[in-house]
Parts: structure tokens; sequence; C-alpha cells
């Protein structure tokens, strides 16, 4: 035992080094591959030693978890929000007033920071161990969100080095990267959720996250700024504290400055103002701190906003202009979203001549109409949006569309409260690539070689227009496709053939209808045998089925009582589809009639086959655990499934047992 705590201390200390080297002196020594790989190795030492875990080991990052809301909690020194000057002048005039106060004789330093765009949080450190941390709120109170903080690898949950203090209290802001937000938006758009408007709105929303492990995959930064409560340590100036931040770990801003006067504090916000775009994160001012404690103090507060700091903010990068047409875009997964088409504009040396809106909610509040001024605003190297109408020029109100401009097919609005509509028309071509891939993807018909670069060459040819155009290709087609050969050739279409004969399961869920995932496939099809009978069923018949209901029968009706689906389907069967499934009696193991959920990886298995082989042994497979689940398979490194099962005493076996039952 003695040993193995030994490791997973060393695994522990490993892992924060290496968060020091990459989020503190920026030099990495290791791929997030290897440093994924440690991060498993130490889970799974302390999955099996349950009493050496520790709640600021690195693994708390990942291991998620479902908070039922947020509750407050009070900080120990008031967080206070900055006065803003918009212009030199006003920033003349807070300097005076501070030598005033300060009395002219004094020598003042200032530290100059870069105002990050983002969501304040209070980190409390007892210690040098992290142990609540809060959102900024009105000041005196914030919202606990210490879980979702947790899960942020650039704030540390231990204190490094020496000097540390008794407690602490450290403020920051909790922002996220511009290059990981429009991932976020894309997979979004893939999920067909409304995308986030900016990258401020998306850290916010995903610090009040009730799962800590959404949380953690939404990949936030932070960077520490300033100092509340200390106890057990004297700090004398702001510059020292920025020092000691990196001695702790904790990751403070690189381009922070000392500056001796305030002529340097101009030179450095023009500096920023026009390199702004060269920074990967989005900034909106300067953030000016009297250097010494002292003078902080002697110079104090006002009710909402402390005497010794300002920001300076930089001119809004806001144009007006007008709106010459209102367009709609269908995304991947259906979702149409309008956008303005705009009268050029030169907005931050950048010539604009689109921006978005968002949603048909956003152009409500706003009532922009065609032909209305309109002032724009580009942030950082998101896509420049509309704030507001300056002048109303428009006559008519804007409609939303009954009908997709990429296909004519219907547009609907599935839920009254939803934001989005779509298109719900499977062979939109705007859908058209994304929809082909999820059919050949592995989990449904399982075509090896239809990959994406394939397939865009084969709506571009016209060669595939729906499913059923796949089992059509012949080697003639093939051959129009860029580095297909004669082998490559063979072997897709040896693929396209051997997909046929997947079970009616793997074809309804690689139809890609909206709610029905492979649970729901594999419910359908255990129910009626064959598409045949599922396409002779009502809305009724399928409300009927407990893990069905309404949502997913009106979206298993809807798409199959379209004329485009109902010819696609034809022609799916002359070409020789499976459109039956053989279901095997119930056998007598111990999986019969039980409910099932895997976790961590198996070693012999994909977590397909395994979830197959429990439904084809009479159990039912499920993503998640709850008190009904019978048994939970434990593979490497299981996630927070294997913590929630043995808190509701569910049965945990590992693969071994599972080999020995299925045979």
């Amino acid at each position: 035992m003695q040993d193995i705590k030994k490791t997973i201390e060393s695994l522990r200390e490993e892992i924060r080094q290496h968060d020091y080297l990459y989020y503190i002196l920026s030099q990495p020594k290791v791929s997030d591959k290897e440093y994924d790989l440690l991060l498993s190795k130490l889970k799974k030492l302390e999955d099996g030693f349950p009493k050496l875990k520790s709640d600021d080991s690195p693994t708390v990052r990942v291991s998620g978890g479902i908070s039922e809301g947020f509750s407050t909690v009070k900080h120990r020194e008031k967080m206070l929000s900055l006065e803003n000057t918009y212009s030199f002048e006003e920033l003349k005039e807070w300097d005076a007033r501070v030598l005033k106060g300060l009395g002219k004789s004094k020598k003042i330093e200032y530290v100059l920071e870069l105002k990050i765009d983002g969501v304040s949080a209070n980190l409390s450190y007892k210690q040098g161990k992290f142990v609540i941390g809060a959102t900024r709120g009105d000041g005196e109170r914030g919202e606990d969100v210490t879980q979702n903080l947790k899960a942020i690898r650039a704030i540390p949950l231990k204190l490094l080095g020496k000097n540390i203090p008794a407690f602490i209290e450290i403020r920051g802001e909790v922002y996220m990267e511009r290059a990981d937000f429009i991932k976020l938006n894309e997979e979004r758009e893939d999920e067909g959720e409304v995308s986030f408007a900016n990258p401020r709105n998306a850290t916010s929303g995903s610090l009040k996250l009730l799962d800590s492990g959404l949380t953690y995959k939404r990949r936030l930064n932070f960077f520490a700024h300033s100092l509340g409560e200390l106890k057990g340590l004297e700090i004398k100036t702001h510059w020292d504290f920025l020092s000691l931040l990196k001695e702790w770990g904790v990751r403070g801003n690189m381009h922070a400055k000392l500056c001796r006067n305030l002529n340097e504090v101009i030179e450095y916000c023009n500096f920023w103002e026009k390199k702004r775009e060269k920074l990967t994160y989005d900034i909106d001012g300067i953030v000016v701190k009297v250097n010494e404690i002292t003078q902080e103090k002697s110079l104090g507060a006002t009710l909402k906003s402390p005497r010794w700091a300002v920001a300076y903010k930089f001119p809004a990068r806001q144009a007006t202009t007008e709106v010459l047409k209102i367009n709609v875009n269908v995304g991947r997964t259906g979702v149409i979203t309008p956008a303005a088409e705009l009268a050029p504009v030169e907005c931050a040396g950048v010539i604009i001549s689109h921006a978005t809106l968002h949603n048909f909610d956003e152009i409500k509040r706003l009532n922009i109409r065609v032909g209305d001024r309109v002032l724009i605003e580009r942030a950082g190297e998101v896509i420049p949006k509309v704030i507001k109408v300056v002048e109303p020029r428009g006559k008519e109100e804007f409609k939303i569309p009954k009908s997709c401009p990429a296909c004519q097919g219907r547009v609907v609005k599935e839920k009254k409260e939803d934001v989005a509509y779509r298109c719900i028309n499977p062979f939109c071509p705007a859908q058209l690539e994304r929809g082909i891939f999820h059919f050949a993807s592995r989990a449904a018909m399982d075509i090896e070689g239809l990959g994406e670069s394939a397939i865009a060459q084969l709506v571009k040819l016209r060669l595939v227009k729906n499913f059923a155009d796949i089992y059509k290709l012949r080697q003639a087609d093939l051959e129009k496709l860029d580095l297909f050969k004669e082998k490559k050739i063979d072997n897709l279409l040896t693929a396209i053939q051997k997909s046929k004969t997947r079970p009616l399961s793997r074809l309804i869920y690689a139809l890609g209808i909206r709610h029905a995932g492979e649970k729901a496939s594999f419910v359908l099809a255990k129910k009626f045998k064959s598409l045949d009978n599922l396409l002779k069923a009502k809305k009724e018949d399928l409300e009927k089925i407990y893990e069905v209901g309404p949502v997913i029968a009106d979206s298993v009706i809807g798409y199959f009582s379209q004329s485009q689906t109902k010819q696609m389907i034809r022609t799916l069967k002359e070409m020789g589809l499976n459109f039956n499934e053989e279901f095997a009696p119930l056998r007598d193991t111990d999986l019969a009639g039980k409910s099932v959920v895997f976790t961590g990886e198996l070693k012999d298995y994909s977590r397909l086959q395994a979830e197959e082989l429990v439904r084809n042994l009479g159990g039912n497979s499920s993503s998640s655990v709850s008190k009904n689940t019978d048994f939970l398979v434990a593979g490497d490194s299981p996630g927070s499934k294997f913590e929630k099962a043995k808190k509701l005493s569910v049965k945990i076996i590992d693969e071994r047992k599972f080999k020995e039952i299925i045979r």
C-alpha cells in the first residue's frame, strides 16, 4: 500500500508540473495524448484504492458530477467593479485624482494588464489548497461554482513552491480561446443547438453548467489578475503579487507591464489597441493599477469601484451601415440561421459586408428590416454582429421562411420553447454530405472507405443525391474521384455490398432520423421486426412504446411521411438491403432482462460490440447509471458512472466477469 501511495503522489506531482510547464512557462514537454495517459493511469490507481483519493488530485477535473444548483458564497473581501475611461483625456483626469489623493511628492508606479473579455471568478486557497471558487455576483456574494472551476486545467488545485499564505483570495478572468469558441459552436451546430454569440457568452454559459464533466470538455481558460483577502504573508506591491503567482503555479497574463509614468501607460494602451488581433483571445481594454499596496489602501474605494485602479476601454469596433438583404443559411443539421447582407463598410480596418443575426428571435427583438441603418460591432476575429437599429427605414417586417432556401422542404420549429427553426428534409443538399457520412459510419451501415473526401466529391459530381444512390455506384463512377485507384475502388464496392446485410436496427439508425439514436433504433427494430411493419405504424403505436414517447414518435412519423423518403425506401428495397431483424429467443443468462451500463475502455470489445452482445442476450444496454441499473461493466479508466454506481450500490463487474456471463 505504501508503494501505491508513493506512485500516486508521484503521478500527481508529475501532472502538476506539466500543468505548470504548459500554462505558466508555455513550454510543454509532453503531447496532449501523453498527458491524458498520465491522467488515466492516476485515475485507475485512485479508483483501485479509494482511500488514497484526494480532492486536490488532478483527476478531480475530469470526474464530472451533477450539481442540483448553485448556492451563494460570501467573498471575504468585496469584489469591486472598475471605473471605465474611454479616452486618454479621461485617463489623465484619473491620474490627476490619484496624484492628488497620495500627494504630488509621492512616487507612483502603475502596473498594466490586458483586460480579458471573460467572466470574473474568485478562488480561495487555504494552506495552499483550492477550497472554494465563486463568480463575482453582486460583488459581495457570488455563486459557488467550485466544481466547474476545478474542471479548468489552468487553475491549480494546489499551490506550488514556498511562501504559501495561510489563506488567500485570488481573483481573475475565466475565458475561452477564439479557436475553442469556434469549435464549440461547430459542435453545437452538429447537435442542432443554437450557437453562442461570442466567447464571453460561451464562457458564462459553461460556468453555469450543472455537470462539471461538460465544463471540462469546453476547454475554459483562466488568467489571475487581483488579490482579495490575504493572511499569513506580506506582499508589498502588485508587481510582487504577479511574480508570486508564477511561483505558485497560478497563471497571470504574460503581457503585464510595470510603468513609471502616465506617458508609458498611454504608449502601452496605444500598442495593444493596434495589436490585439494578434492575441488568441479577446480583450476590450487595459487595466491600470497603482503598484504599491500601501498606496492602494491609502486611496481606498468608493461604494462600487477602487480609486487605485481604472480600466481604459478601447474604442468600440463599430460602424453604421444599411441592411441590403436578410439571407437565411442552412446548417449541417438543418438549422436555419439568418444573416444580414450589408452595404460594405470599414470597421476596425476590415471591410464588412455581412453580419450574423443569430436567430429569428433576435431579428424580432431588434426589429430589423431590410433598408434599416444599423450599428454593427466586430469583436476579435468572430463574425460581426448587429447591435441595434439606429435609423428605421425598412417598411416590410421580416417573415420567417416556411420553406428551406436550399431544397424548398418544410421548415418547422419542433417545440414551442425552441429558438431554432430547421429544415426537416433529410435529402436537403445543405445537409446531404453530413448525412451520408453518418449513414456510412461504423455504428450505422459501416461502409469502410466512404470517407469525408469521397463523399464531398460524390455529392459535388451529383453521383449521390440520397442514401439509395450509394448502392447504384459503379467502378466508372468511382474512377472520377481523386486518388481512387483500382484496389481502393474494389474495396469500397465490396464494403457497399456487404453493408446491405446489416440488420434493421442499424439501417434505422443510419437514416439519421432526428432523436432516433442507436438505442431507439434498436427498440423500434425489436418491436416491429421489419421496416415494412414500422412504415405501417401510427403515431399512437409508437407512443405506446415505453422507450420511444411522443418526441421520437413525431420525428419518426414525420420522416417516413415525406414523399422523398418513401421513394428512397422503395429504391433501397430494390437494391437488396436487409429490411428485417431476427432476435434470438431470450437465453437463460445473468443478463436476460437486466439493465447494463458500460464505462471505461474494454480490451476485447468496442463499446458498440459489447452493447450489441447485451441486447442479443436479452438485456438492455443503457448509457446512464440509475437505481434501476443491474450491472455496471467497468473497463480501464472508468468515468463518473463508476462513482455513481458505487453510491447507488449498483453491482460492478469487470471485463473478465462480463466475458464469463456472455459465454
